[in-house]
């Protein structure tokens, strides 16, 4: 009796820890064998197009597979078609006890839940258009040890339409989440059709950049303020409505759950309020994010998606979104402790600086009008953009760094001062380098040399490979198809493409 007792005493206690993870996947085009007039021509089912008993069952078993792997507590599904599809799922993965969807009668796909853990409520945030009909957002209320928390699962309207659409959604949304308590727990994530840093990305679309470069994910739903992407540091008791995106805590060329014209993207998000790094209900586990990519889903720099030729389908493949998953825990995280940045390389494991640091023994390599590239000597080198006129090429200083920015996927230093000239370095071109790995983003900011190669279209081809070169005066461009050296260059990066950057006429050599 003693030890039942002792049992039933702590099993409460056993309840009240409890970690688990929470994944969001768009599955790309989900459709059953119903025909319902509001399906894609290419999902009519028993067509030329092939949808039918035999690819249906390979997409449904497909799917299955990805999220018995994934194993996650609570799976956001996005491009569902209806409920029994939904239902379908739930019974070929039974420890998936609850569910709950949405999708408007007149669209052709929806966005639903799977979960382990129980479901008390769900309901849609309609976001309606004249001229278009896109999804919901499925709002669905979670509860576990007695506690509750929501998760809105997002789908917002894909960039075949201008940034004001997904504004629409921001707002919406943003309305709902101020009606909530301060201290409520919730997660927002799903199909945001948005990168993490869509505020930069947005420029290269000029046809979507609509409203003056302001952004959904970023301006409405505050995961961008005072000029910068939020980090861990920022979400304190802040009276604002603020949201954290664990894509900051990857490495950049690991941030991408989908590929649009062979670039990386981050449509899928997850965004995470200051209540989920309080000291109260629920918590996010610090650096759980993920991106879920076996090689049966990723492989040789590609995502096995559900594949059609000639619109046909040809019953291979998964989904073009690859899932992401983060933890949840309902113990207090304790903050990591802020690392020591000594080094030039440390810059590039922060987003942003909470106070200065003092950078010793820096080279610089190169100064232009406008910025310079220094150099450690056992470290990285990195951009200093403006303010630079006490700088010269080929000196040394010892800097105070006072704040950083990630532009366009180039880190830079933005804000800096000169603490000690330690006098000039006379061999100062022997950190210029020629034998490395320009497509390993560890030497983003290097200064290369000495590259021999032919000058096609944008692109300088050599030793079998081929980069982006981006000239900074457009009367340095050579003739299409010439032979060429280029003496001198940075090792550039913009918007997921390394670049090799040329900076005067006399760093570019015609050969035979």
């Amino acid at each position: 009796m003693i030890r039942v007792f002792i049992f039933l005493f702590f099993l409460p206690l056993l309840l009240l820890s409890k970690e688990f993870s929470v994944a969001s996947y768009n599955v790309e085009n989900f459709f059953d064998l119903n025909y319902n007039k509001t399906e894609y021509k290419e999902y009519h089912p028993n067509t030329k197009s092939k949808w039918n008993k035999k690819t249906f069952q390979i997409k449904l078993n497909n799917i299955i597979k990805v999220l018995k792997d994934l194993d996650a507590d609570i799976v956001a599904l996005q491009e569902i078609e209806n409920k029994e599809l939904l239902k379908l799922l739930q019974k070929k993965l039974p420890d998936y006890k609850y569910i709950s969807f949405s999708k408007y009668s007149n669209a052709s796909i929806g966005l639903g839940f799977l979960s382990k853990i129980e479901i008390i409520n769900e309901k849609s945030i309609n976001i309606k258009f004249s001229n278009k009909t896109y999804r919901p957002i499925l709002e669905t209320t979670f509860k576990l040890n007695n506690t509750e928390f929501k998760i809105f699962n997002n789908h917002w309207p894909s960039k075949r339409v201008a940034e004001s659409y997904r504004i629409k959604f921001a707002k919406k949304l943003f309305d709902r989440l101020e009606t909530l308590p301060r201290d409520y727990d919730y997660i927002l994530l799903g199909d945001f059709n948005s990168n993490y840093n869509e505020y930069e990305t947005i420029y290269s679309e000029k046809r979507l950049n609509n409203t003056n470069g302001i952004i959904g994910i970023n301006h409405v739903l505050n995961s961008f303020v005072n000029n910068h992407l939020l980090t861990l540091n920022d979400m304190q008791n802040s009276s604002k409505v603020l949201h954290y995106n664990p894509w900051l805590e990857l490495n950049v060329k690991e941030r991408f759950s989908s590929k649009f014209r062979g670039r990386n993207i981050t449509a899928d998000n997850f965004l995470l309020p200051f209540s989920m790094f309080d000291k109260k209900g629920f918590a996010y586990k610090y650096d759980s994010f993920k991106v879920f990519k076996p090689k049966y889903l990723y492989k040789n720099k590609k995502i096995n998606r559900w594949q059609m030729k000639n619109k046909i389908h040809i019953g291979v493949g998964y989904s073009d979104h690859l899932p992401i998953i983060a933890k949840f825990t309902d113990k207090a995280q304790k903050k990591s402790k802020n690392k020591v940045l000594k080094t030039i390389g440390d810059l590039y494991l922060v987003e942003r600086l909470n106070k200065s640091i003092t950078l010793k023994n820096c080279i610089v390599l190169l100064k232009q009008e406008d910025f310079a590239i220094i150099k450690q000597e056992n470290s990285r080198a990195i951009l200093i953009y403006k303010n630079i006129e006490n700088l010269s090429e080929g000196f040394s200083y010892n800097l105070e760094i006072k704040q950083l920015k990630t532009y366009k996927g180039l880190k830079e230093i933005i804000d800096f001062e000169i603490e000690n000239y330690n006098g000039k370095v006379l061999d100062y071109k022997q950190f210029y380098k020629k034998q490395i790995d320009f497509f390993d983003l560890k030497n983003q900011n290097e200064i290369v040399k000495d590259i021999k190669g032919t000058y096609k279209k944008g692109y300088l081809y050599f030793d079998n490979k081929k980069i982006a070169i981006y000239f900074r005066n457009k009367d340095f461009i050579p003739k299409n198809g010439s032979s060429i050296m280029i003496k001198r260059a940075q090792l550039g990066y913009y918007v997921n493409k390394i670049q090799l950057v040329v900076f005067n006429k006399s760093d570019i050599i015609n050969v035979n």
